[in-house]
């Protein structure tokens, strides 16, 4: 990892960590309250040149949450190459109350601001993917494992679950060819509007469809794109 690269990421992270302890103190809340469990999940991930490491965030699912859905999800999202849209804009039954804006906002992946000080992680890279979807990825696809995963990235702040498997690949690629200094500023300069673009995403998925009633002009709207849909 470059030195300036390396200094970037202790000065963010120790400005983060007051922060840290606050969410911490809220987690520990909510847990109490809402959702009984561990304040933190741990996960294995793929990093730099493929080594595992265990990556922390703050728990947004229930304690007892299948780890394995998130899993399958994702390999139907590589095997389709559609738009990386998370379960959480389908209203997941695992996520604790307020658990999908956290993830929205990203402030679930705050702990990993211990990861970034370990020197597992970077501010700036691709995010660091599960073991099994790295498994199935191609051999020019693993290139992204060339550079040091990140709390945010090119991906990310190009449209993030608005891109395809196969476009988040190649922004990941291009990113680890060309680890500088300038892009790492303008990434990181472009993530709060990136979030807020999420968060905004997130809600209106969230939000349910509209009801309408049968023989009105409004159910005789709805219904023409479906059909023209299946017969195509």
């Amino acid at each position: 990892m470059p030195r300036w690269k390396r200094g970037t990421d202790i000065t963010c992270a120790l400005l983060a960590l007051p922060v840290l302890a606050l969410g911490a103190l809220a987690m520990m809340t909510v847990a109490k309250l809402v959702s009984r469990g561990p304040v933190f999940f741990r996960q294995e991930r793929v990093g730099l040149q493929g080594r595992r490491f265990t990556i922390l965030k703050f728990r947004t699912m229930n304690a007892a949450a299948d780890p394995t859905v998130h899993l399958n999800h994702m390999k139907q999202l590589m095997a389709a190459n559609t738009p990386m849209a998370k379960l959480d804009g389908q209203r997941d039954p695992r996520l604790i109350p307020g658990g999908w804006l956290l993830r929205a906002s990203g402030l679930d992946e705050l702990p990993q601001v211990i990861n970034v000080l370990r020197g597992e992680m970077s501010v700036v890279g691709p995010r660091p993917c599960l073991p099994g979807v790295f498994e199935q990825a191609q051999p020019a696809q693993r290139e992204r494992v060339n550079a040091v995963p990140g709390l945010t990235g090119l991906w990310q702040v190009s449209g993030k679950n608005r891109t395809t498997f196969e476009e988040m690949i190649r922004l990941d690629v291009h990113y680890a060819r060309n680890v500088a200094l300038p892009l790492d500023f303008k990434i990181i300069l472009l993530t709060p509007v990136a979030l807020l673009r999420q968060i905004s995403d997130t809600r209106r998925q969230r939000q349910p469809a509209p009801r309408t009633v049968p023989g009105t002009k409004s159910d005789q709207v709805a219904v023409v794109p479906i059909a023209s849909a299946r017969v195509s």
